[in-house]
């Protein structure tokens, strides 16, 4: 009954973002965080949640529950596209233009909110405008991962201190060595002007040189077992024996306990809801699962057209990070590229996914629909094996990390991984802002034709009224309160006005 009873409470208060969670994860993010603050009771034990789960993890395909809505009205926009014509009205290219750059106004501004959390410090933000900006230089399948993963490891070495550490060695060496090679010359000095050399030709001076650089005798005790001797400043400090090179650190300032103490780190009141046994074993069967496609991959290439579909999106569904905007490219790449899909029902469904509710992943349901066309294979089987493949990889290893989470969350450098693994996950939705801004305007000369299948769209830049529509969607979302779809239905007829005035003028 009690488990029930929280699952209750979270469907009462989520039960509506799967109509209404709109402008892809970095919004939803936002929108869901504002939920637990209803679920758990304060904005104080809201803030714990969000730092409980890094927003890499909830940025991940399949982390996000409200996708089942979209996903059916993507599939029924499969269904309606593969009945159109080869070209459509302008006034339908100039609204869909119109969603696109509100849509990049909105994942903008997500950006921008999402970086303020992920910064705390200099080095996370280097880490999201490194991410942002290489991730806009090269895309392959690899490739993101890879910068989370080096973003996490110099967290790691930041927060540990192993470089600190490591500098001030070598400094403490370097200077060891630089005083013993100074004594040994002064010493070597000495030694000629008091004629305790054998080369006779050496020059004296009448003015010895080592009484003035000799230093003053020191204190006649051990040097190499010298005690702390301010143990009467505090009667619970004791004096510790010291090397001779050893760093005396400040005492450190004694404080009174308080009544209300903090939790030792955010995870440490994440509720443990799966055992780590279960846990452990969920990642083990992903994992095999993983290796088994890429074997299967590479020793069966000519294999069926469904098979292939699902093998390239659950690697895609693997390691990819940072929201929807970014695995666009990549799907271009493998559904786009061998003739399963055309440049214009891509780009469509790209222009029309923006103003549906939920994650921006729902997009594989429409291209998979369309895949198996003239294949002998169902639609609803292609939309359905789409939608697998895509959200299974990121929905087991969203389950698995939560049974280890009771453990990982104690360990300081698990920690420092997922501030380097959030700062660059959050730097890849500046990607996405990117990506998306490169292929949002759409138009009849932009999607027929051989410069149109080339290009995949263009940017929003080519046509200033579009980015007049984005900068809108950024400044009513910031200052204004203006809604994602709002924003977003605003800048499709904003689109159309622009389309019907230009026809006024022609006329």
């Amino acid at each position: 009954m009690r488990v029930w009873k929280k699952h209750r409470d979270v469907i009462a208060v989520t039960w509506h973002l799967g109509l209404t969670a709109f402008g892809g994860p970095a919004v939803q993010y936002q929108t869901v965080s504002l939920q637990a603050a209803v679920l758990y009771g304060g904005d104080r034990d809201a803030e714990v949640w969000r730092s409980s789960i890094p927003y890499s993890l909830k940025n991940m395909p399949g982390s996000m529950r409200e996708c089942v809505p979209g996903a059916i009205g993507m599939y029924g926009l499969s269904v309606g596209i593969s009945h159109v014509g080869d070209t459509l009205p302008n006034p339908v290219y100039a609204l869909l233009s119109g969603l696109n750059a509100a849509t990049v106004g909105i994942i903008a501004l997500a950006a921008v909110n999402l970086a303020g959390r992920a910064i705390t410090d200099k080095i996370t933000r280097i880490l999201v405008y490194l991410a942002g900006g290489l991730g806009m230089l090269y895309r392959s399948l690899w490739y993101y991962p890879v910068l989370m993963a080096a973003a996490g490891l110099t967290t790691m070495i930041w927060d540990l201190r192993w470089l600190q550490t490591s500098i001030l060695y070598i400094r403490q060496q370097w200077t060891r060595f630089r005083r013993r090679w100074q004594e040994s010359q002064k010493s070597g000095v000495c030694q000629l002007e008091h004629g305790k050399t054998d080369h006779k030709s050496w020059p004296t001076s009448t003015t010895s040189t080592c009484a003035v650089n000799k230093p003053l005798p020191s204190p006649p005790q051990n040097s190499e077992t010298s005690t702390l001797t301010e143990s009467h400043l505090n009667p619970h400090l004791i004096a510790v024996p010291l090397s001779k090179f050893a760093i005396i650190p400040p005492p450190a300032a004694t404080t009174l306990p308080t009544t209300n103490p903090e939790p030792r780190s955010p995870g440490c009141s994440f509720p443990n809801l799966i055992s780590t046994r279960l846990g452990s074993a969920i990642l083990g069967i992903f994992l095999t699962s993983f290796l088994a496609i890429i074997l299967i991959r590479a020793l069966l290439p000519h294999t069926t057209r469904i098979y292939h579909l699902f093998a390239s999106l659950y690697l895609a569904g693997t390691i990819i990070f940072g929201g929807g905007p970014v695995v666009i490219p990549l799907l271009r790449e493998y559904i786009v590229a061998p003739g399963w899909v055309s440049p214009r029902d891509f780009l469509l469904g790209l222009a029309i996914i923006q103003s549906f509710p939920g994650p921006n992943f729902n997009f594989v349901v429409y291209l998979g629909a369309l895949a198996v066309k003239n294949t002998g294979v169902s639609s609803f089987i292609g939309a359905l094996v789409a939608f697998l493949a895509m959200y299974l990889p990121g929905l087991l290893v969203m389950v698995g990390v939560l049974g280890l989470w009771s453990r990982l969350a104690e360990k300081a450098w698990f920690l420092a991984v997922l501030r380097g693994v959030n700062a660059s996950a959050v730097g890849l939705v500046f990607t996405a802002v990117y990506k998306l801004w490169e292929i949002g305007l759409v138009g009849s000369e932009g999607m027929g034709g051989a410069a149109g299948a080339e290009s995949g769209g263009m940017p929003l830049g080519g046509d200033p009224w579009l980015v007049f529509i984005t900068a809108g969607a950024f400044v009513g979302g910031q200052w204004f309160n203006v809604s994602a779809p709002v924003a977003i239905l605003t800048g499709g007829v904003a689109g159309v006005l622009k389309w019907a005035a230009v026809e006024a003028v022609n006329r």
